[in-house]
């Protein structure tokens, strides 16, 4: 019935409830039930009668200043180092939604920053990259996010430091109150960033609606924010680490891979995917399973590669690809953006990525 409805209110926005009730045979006030079900299922956004369009891409978790300091020389550590320093846009749902963006896809960011310089700054930057940041959060008088990473003269990462604490803030209540706006996307993106019962709740809803969901992990701490049933996840991407953490195993080669992903996997997760560094990734689902062989490169920073991995795979999912070739459309990704001095490759395109796979896969 709830079909019916959206069929004729698609033939006729400005429709009345009673000519509905006309049209389907049913009385007025059993339609305005069906259509609070669908406003509730945010397949109706408004009057008159705004259907949900499918389009883009939820993107929910951390945005913040990324400062990288780059050795010029061998670093020493408990000794001061002649460094670089460089300032960028950073945090994974942010990387991920600017990723997303590159690729073709419409992404909304959904995450929150102080009203300071660095927050406008931010959200002045993620508008000029084409993300919808309309739903952000501004917090009074909390500091915008902070990132920082030493990185070695080979651009291999020592240590960072983040100042994530206004995350703390982002409740379920705020969550909810801007669900009609995310259950409007294709899929949902989420980071560990986001305090854990926010990540329950969204788990939850997502699964309840049917609503695609991808996960990051983050890192072994922020990854225990996640629930022991993982039911409601359409994808997890965690990197070699966080799969040992979620799986309650060491991983040294590929067969524990295979065993980290079905352990994962039994825990409500429809499909994984470990990213291994310089080993590569290794990807696994219902009937699917397999390794994407590493692709030589000149690093030059390591930051933002798996965002890009990340970003890649969901959009190539979401556009058909089979996990397989998404899989390894990610590792294209990932690669440009070791080569890149940027969290963000600006060599970064589907076109670029599809003629590259297509030759690597040749």
């Amino acid at each position: 019935m709830q079909e019916n409805i959206l069929y004729q209110i698609r033939i006729n926005p400005y429709v009345t409830q009673q000519e509905l009730a006309d049209n389907i045979g049913l009385s007025r006030s059993s339609v305005a039930g069906y259509i609070a079900d669908l406003i509730k299922q945010g397949k109706i956004t408004g009057r008159a009668y705004i259907l949900k369009e499918d389009t883009s891409i939820a993107c929910i978790g951390g945005a913040n200043i990324d400062r990288k300091a780059h050795g010029k020389q061998k670093l020493d550590l408990y000794s001061s180092n002649p460094v670089s320093i460089s300032e960028s846009s950073g945090g994974v749902a942010r990387n991920v939604s600017e990723n997303l963006s590159k690729l073709g896809a419409n992404s909304a960011l959904f995450t929150c920053v102080g009203t300071d310089k660095e927050g406008n700054w931010l959200l002045e930057e993620a508008k000029n990259f084409g993300m919808d940041v309309s739903q952000v959060w501004r917090m009074p008088d909390v500091r915008t996010g902070t990132y920082t990473a030493i990185l070695d003269i080979d651009g291999e990462m020592i240590i960072s430091t983040a100042d994530m604490e206004l995350y703390s803030q982002l409740t379920p209540a705020m969550i909810e109150g801007k669900w009609h706006h995310i259950t409007n996307s294709r899929a949902v993106f989420i980071d560990t960033n986001l305090p854990a019962e926010s990540i329950h709740y969204i788990i939850e809803r997502c699964q309840h609606e049917k609503l695609s969901l991808y996960v990051d992990p983050v890192s072994i701490l922020k990854a225990k924010k996640l629930p022991e049933n993982l039911q409601g996840i359409e994808l997890i991407f965690p990197n070699k680490e966080e799969a040992e953490w979620l799986a309650s195993m060491k991983i040294n080669d590929l067969e524990d891979c295979e065993m980290a992903s079905r352990r994962i996997r039994e825990r409500g997760v429809s499909k994984v995917v470990i990213t291994l560094g310089e080993e590569g990734a290794y990807y696994a689902e219902d009937g699917s399973a397999g390794h994407v062989t590493p692709i030589k490169t000149e690093v030059a920073d390591v930051t933002g590669a798996g965002d890009a991995f990340s970003a890649c795979v969901t959009y190539a999912l979401l556009e058909g690809y089979s996990l397989a070739r998404a899989s390894e459309m990610g590792q294209i990704a990932s690669t440009l953006t070791l080569e890149s001095d940027y969290t963000v490759s600006p060599l970064l395109n589907i076109e670029k990525i599809i003629e590259m796979t297509k030759e690597r896969l040749s």
